[in-house]
C-alpha cells in the first residue's frame, strides 16, 4: 500500500512539473507572439467617423526584434488606420539594442491617411534613447507631441484635437501648455499619455477620449495572485476607465506590444487596440 501511494504522489509531482514547464514555455515564446487586435466603437449615434489605431510599449530589444516590428506594421497596415498612434516605450534599452536606422525604416512602412503620431515613454528617455527617439519618429512621419497637440480635419465640418503630454516619470509634463493649444471649436478631443494613472489630472478638462500605456497590462497574470503594478500604472492598467461620470470622459489603457525586464507574457497577450470614433 505504501509503495503504491508513492508511486501515486511521484506521478503527481512530476504531472505538475510537466504542467510547470509548459506554462513557462507557453508564457515564454507563444504567447509574447499572440498579437491580439481588440476593437472599438465610440459615439455610434454620430455621423462622420475616423479608426484610429493605438500600440504602445513595442520595447524593441534582443527578445523583441526589428523581423518582430515588420510583422506589426504589416498587421497594421492591413486595418487601414486613418491614423496611428503611439504612447511611448520604443526600445527597452537602446544602449544594449541601438537598431536605429532599422526600427526606423520599419516604422516608415506604418500608412495612416490622417497622420502618426507618438508621446515621449519613461524608456524613450533612459539608456540613450532621448538622443535619437525624436530624429527616428520625425524620419519615420510621425508626430512627436510633446505637451502640444494638432488639429486633424475628420471631413468638411467635423475636426477633431490630438494632444500629447510629456513623460510623467522621466519627461516634464505641462497640463496648462496643452490646454492652452485646445478650443471649444473641436467635435472631438484625444490626449494621448504614456503612464494611464496621469488621466485624473485632466479629469476636469473637455478631453473625450485618454489614451495610454506604460503598465503591460501586469504582463503577467497568475489567477489568485496579485497582478505586478508599476508607478503610475497602479490605479489604472488594462482597458477602459470612466474618468469623468459627468462629461463621459474615458480613459483606455493598451496593455503594449513588447516585454520588460522579463521576456514573458501570461493571460496578457500583446495587443493593438483600433477605435473608431463617430464625430
Amino acid at each position: 500500500m505504501m509503495n503504491k501511494n508513492f508511486k501515486r504522489v511521484v506521478k503527481i509531482v512530476l504531472l505538475v512539473v510537466v504542467l510547470i514547464g509548459l506554462l513557462v514555455g507557453y508564457a515564454f515564446k507563444i504567447e509574447p507572439k499572440m498579437l491580439v487586435v481588440h476593437s472599438y466603437h465610440l459615439n455610434e449615434d454620430k455621423g462622420a467617423s475616423v479608426k484610429i489605431v493605438q500600440i504602445s510599449d513595442i520595447q524593441v530589444s534582443e527578445t523583441y526584434t526589428v523581423n518582430q516590428l515588420n510583422r506589426l506594421v504589416e498587421k497594421i497596415n492591413q486595418i487601414s488606420p486613418d491614423m496611428i498612434v503611439f504612447t511611448g516605450d520604443l526600445f527597452e534599452n537602446f544602449s544594449t539594442f541601438p537598431q536605429k536606422q532599422e526600427v526606423t525604416d520599419s516604422l516608415s512602412q506604418l500608412k495612416a491617411t490622417m497622420g502618426k503620431f507618438a508621446v515621449w515613454g519613461n524608456r524613450d528617455y533612459g539608456g540613450g534613447a532621448f538622443k535619437i527617439y525624436e530624429d527616428l519618429l520625425i524620419n519615420a512621419d510621425f508626430t512627436l507631441l510633446n505637451n502640444s497637440g494638432v488639429t486633424v480635419p475628420v471631413s468638411n465640418d467635423k475636426k477633431l484635437f490630438i494632444g500629447g503630454m510629456d513623460d510623467g516619470l522621466l519627461g516634464k509634463p505641462d497640463i496648462d501648455l496643452l490646454l492652452s493649444q485646445m478650443d471649444d471649436t473641436y467635435d472631438y478631443e484625444i490626449v494621448l499619455m504614456h503612464e494611464p494613472d496621469m488621466a485624473e489630472l485632466l479629469q476636469d478638462t473637455s478631453v473625450n477620449l485618454l489614451l495610454a500605456g506604460h503598465s503591460h497590462g501586469g504582463q503577467i497574470r497568475i489567477p489568485f495572485m496579485k497582478t505586478i503594478k508599476t508607478s503610475l500604472a497602479e490605479k489604472y492598467d488594462d482597458g477602459f476607465y470612466t474618468i469623468n461620470k459627468d462629461n463621459g470622459m474615458q480613459l483606455y489603457v493598451n496593455t503594449g506590444i513588447g516585454t520588460s525586464r522579463i521576456a514573458a507574457r501570461f493571460m496578457v497577450p500583446p495587443e493593438i487596440a483600433v477605435f473608431t470614433i463617430h464625430l
